[in-house]
């Protein structure tokens, strides 16, 4: 996780296959990570699953991220089991080692989600405000800290195509693990809120 070290925010672009273009079939979904300078971090592919999990339950579908670096050496996984309502993500290191977890929490007008270390305490929360969509607020004790959003609009956006794009920022002084719990975050968020969703 040494490329998370030192960086404010990571920008997440997913990238599409032409067959998904064409027909519109729901493959595995790839996507790269880079830092706001453009400079690519990671490639990150959902593995495994059943394809009949990705048409029947489409958004819903348990799924395994896989994050390597350019070398194509493991970083983290994104472990997310199925649920229907309260959903959740598990983010463990090279080592599979349990670094926290994402979970969606109760919420009728809002979208609110909880951020757990290892132990299971909660150390961070994401708020979704009703009129703001898009956005994701990354707050522990009231205070922001950050934010997670969709439609990333900064130095890439040239460079993006109409698939989704996440930008995550947060402190640069922020430990490594709590950033990756963050870039974790991005693929849960981007399956319940935007998936199979128009863009």
């Amino acid at each position: 996780m040494i490329q998370l070290n030192t960086v404010d925010g990571l920008v997440v672009s997913q990238r599409k296959e032409w067959g998904e273009i064409l027909i519109g079939f729901e493959g595995k979904n790839k996507y790269a990570v880079l830092d706001t300078n453009g400079n690519e971090l990671y490639l990150a592919v959902e593995e495994g699953g059943f394809f009949l999990f990705r048409w029947w339950l489409k958004a819903l579908r348990p799924f395994t991220i896989a994050i390597r670096t350019l070398e194509n050496r493991p970083a983290l996984t994104v472990q997310r089991p199925f649920r229907f309502y309260f959903h959740q993500a598990n983010i463990s290191d090279a080592q599979g080692i349990l670094l926290g977890s994402v979970k969606r929490r109760f919420a009728i007008i809002r979208r609110k989600y909880s951020v757990y270390d290892a132990n299971e305490n909660e150390v961070y929360q994401l708020f979704g405000p009703l009129l703001r969509p898009w956005t994701f607020f990354i707050r522990k004790d009231d205070e922001e800290f950050g934010k997670i959003t969709k439609k990333w609009s900064g130095l890439l956006k040239e460079g993006f195509t109409d698939a989704d794009n996440f930008g995550v920022t947060f402190p640069a002084q922020w430990d490594a693990k709590a950033k990756a719990l963050f870039l974790g975050a991005v693929f849960l968020i981007d399956f319940v809120h935007f998936e199979n969703k128009s863009n």
